[in-house]
């Protein structure tokens, strides 16, 4: 499917859990809608599989490893949009950053990494949409051990809720943006055709700041 006319927000940044779909979803909608696409390189993260396997001692390592990387990505990617008067999508806002260390660091570790994301979170736009996937926590786990990435497979339901705990307190709070969440449950956008064109068609509203919260099957078809 190639869509000519956008009419998709110029920057739209997804979120959601770990195994929500975010990649997925940026991959089918910057190539359907000719958009530039940003992609989080995770896998680069040298301490990621260490983290999994001893938190307490490789969180800090992890978190800033992430937050350099994403900075120095988003820097390079929305200086390049500005410049061509680029449309983009990206599958992570740089926020997350800072609400994955609010689950994973405690004490002065947090208001250390704290006090250097905000200095680095000050040179980047808002987006003019963000897009939270969200899912039960089974379904996250179900799609997480689908992909079958070693280092994931010890992520517990625990860790799932504190990480989209943070999210909720943030969207709470954050009212200079719009931000939509989803409710996806179980349902396949990657294999259903129907879920993928109910998505673009709420990606093509309008909405106010702040959260709106929405439901996938109020826009899939009725017969």
């Amino acid at each position: 499917m190639e869509i000519r006319n956008s009419s998709l927000p110029g920057y739209l940044a997804l979120e959601g859990n770990i195994g929500a779909g975010k990649t997925t979803l940026a991959r089918k909608l910057a190539a359907d809608f000719k958009h530039r696409l940003v992609l989080e390189q995770f896998t680069d993260n040298p301490f990621l599989p260490a983290f999994y396997e001893h938190p307490e001692r490789y969180a800090f390592s992890v978190e800033l490893f992430f937050m350099t990387e994403r900075h120095k990505q988003l820097q390079q990617d929305l200086a390049q949009r500005q410049l061509f008067q680029e449309n983009l999508i990206s599958d992570y806002f740089f926020l997350k950053t800072l609400l994955f260390a609010k689950n994973n660091l405690t004490g002065e570790e947090y208001r250390l990494f704290q006090r250097l994301f905000h200095i680095l979170n000050n040179q980047f736009p808002k987006p003019a949409l963000l897009l939270y996937l969200h899912r039960p926590i089974p379904v996250l786990l179900n799609q997480i051990a689908g992909r079958g990435r070693t280092f994931e497979s010890d992520i517990s339901p625990d860790y799932l809720l504190g990480i989209q705990k943070a999210y909720f307190e943030y969207f709470r709070t954050e009212s200079t943006f719009p931000i939509v969440i989803l409710e996806l449950e179980d349902h396949d956008f990657a294999i259903n055709p129907d879920t993928y064109q109910a998505i673009t068609r709420l990606l093509q509203e309008k909405y106010p700041k702040g959260q709106t919260n929405l439901h996938i099957k109020d826009w899939l078809p009725t017969s």
